[in-house]
């Protein structure tokens, strides 16, 4: 690819970096790419393993949920980075920006979100798992970091 832009690869486009981030919008968006990784996945495993009863399992099956969700019935594929990348596409940053704006109770915000990513008759939906996949990352990132820390290190 010559670096041109294309319907393609928009959704794709950096437009944040995750350590410039809130622990809710990073979170989200870790949590879709460790969703999109698949079960087999070992960073999905280690996640699940090292912070599922912190909130992770939830998070990460809601997160799931509006993957899944705009997958079947989104207006087009939603575009990730790898895993490790620090940058954060459009459409990472339109994830991200709903489960902030449901968790807040910002409904109307959320609702506009999610009408950009759904047809608007699964929106309401949407912005219900973007909710519970907000909680879900709220207690994570209230749990102090050395009740995080697993307890076995590779």
């Amino acid at each position: 690819m010559d670096g041109q832009m294309t319907a393609d690869t928009r959704g794709g486009a950096a437009v944040a970096r995750l350590e410039d981030m809130g622990a809710i919008e990073a979170g989200a968006v870790l949590c879709m790419r460790l969703w999109s990784e698949g079960p087999g996945s070992p960073d999905r495993a280690a996640f699940e393993r090292d912070f599922g009863r912190f909130g992770g399992h939830i998070a990460l099956g809601a997160t799931g949920a509006i993957c899944t969700m705009c997958r079947d019935t989104g207006r087009r594929a939603l575009l990730r980075h790898h895993l490790q990348c620090g940058c954060v596409g459009v459409d990472e940053a339109c994830l991200a920006q709903l489960v902030a704006a449901a968790l807040d109770g910002e409904r109307n915000d959320a609702m506009m979100l999610a009408t950009l990513m759904v047809r608007a008759d699964y929106a309401p939906q949407l912005v219900d798992c973007a909710v519970r996949a907000g909680a879900a990352l709220s207690r994570l990132a209230a749990t102090p970091l050395d009740r995080r820390v697993p307890s076995k290190l590779h």
